[in-house]
């Protein structure tokens, strides 16, 4: 450690890892429950908590910025509701921007459909030193296409070998990946759903299709649950967090992130002079 580098405070201990899901192709979103807390049950001390991941965060990412050899992509799945966004900004409070990348991947242009699926997305993968977030992501083209049938069944059995070959390349590369899918109940969805209609400054973020989506929930979860099962890897795995209880759902992420950067342990790089020959207070 640097003479000045502040030392690690102690964090709290989430079990994020009885989310993860197996690469065994065992997996059930029914043995799954979205309002779990994992046994907190204080929101002040999770919010204590997600504080002071949050501190550890801020200072493992300025040490993954200043080494620049390695990155972190966080890839973030839910239905309408799921807290997506709210999630971004709760966990990345203090994060400093310049060494953070969110890309929203919205239908695919005339100009994208041209192409590959995965073509569009490689190219908003994070560079070395820095953490990206994928808010929709590459999967989208085995979740809602397979529930529309915008492609043919055989072309997206062999789209969840592109997308494990394609995380498997960019982890030999140096990109770490963390996948999670914000897990809730259709009830909850549809409370989410009326609370938005309450209030006109939420009205911004209804639209009447996402209703339209709502009527192949039972479908989402049968796709859901082939992504999970089929792309779940030991280099990168999924990780179904309960996101009902918002608090926790902040907290479990945080965490998780702050544990893979200690992992990855990026450190900073050596002076390309000798500090010794430079006093501080004799520099003018």
């Amino acid at each position: 450690m640097h003479r000045n580098e502040k030392s690690e405070e102690a964090l709290p201990p989430v079990d994020y890892n009885a989310y993860r899901v197996p690469p065994d192709g065992t997996f059930t979103l029914a043995a799954s429950d979205p309002a779990d807390t994992g046994g907190w049950k204080n929101n002040k001390e999770a919010q204590r908590a997600l504080k002071a991941c949050n501190r550890t965060l801020s200072r493992w990412q300025e040490r993954l910025y200043a080494e620049g050899k390695q990155s972190l992509l966080l890839v973030l799945q839910a239905m309408d509701t799921g807290g997506k966004d709210s999630t971004i900004r709760s966990v990345m409070s203090g994060v400093n921007p310049q060494g953070c990348r969110i890309f929203s991947f919205k239908a695919p242009t005339r100009h994208e459909l041209d192409r590959d699926f995965l073509w569009r997305v490689h190219q908003r993968v994070p560079p070395r030193g820095h953490i990206g977030i994928f808010n929709r992501s590459h999967y989208e083209d085995v979740l809602i296409v397979r529930v529309h049938g915008w492609a043919d069944r055989d072309l997206i059995e062999k789209r969840y070998d592109h997308i494990n070959a394609f995380e498997a390349l960019l982890t030999d590369h140096g990109t770490r990946i963390i996948k999670v899918f914000l897990h809730i109940s259709k009830a909850y969805q549809l409370e989410r759903f009326r609370k938005r209609l309450k209030r006109p400054d939420k009205w911004w973020k209804f639209n009447p299709s996402d209703l339209e989506e709502r009527r192949y929930w039972e479908d989402y979860m049968i796709a859901y649950e082939a992504v999970l099962n089929r792309c779940s890897t030991t280099r990168a795995p999924w990780y179904v967090v309960p996101a009902e209880k918002r608090w926790f759902r902040n907290l479990v992420i945080s965490k998780l992130l702050v544990d893979t950067l200690r992992e990855m342990n990026p450190a900073f790089p050596p002076p390309s002079f000798d500090p010794a020959e430079f006093a501080p207070d004799d520099i003018r």
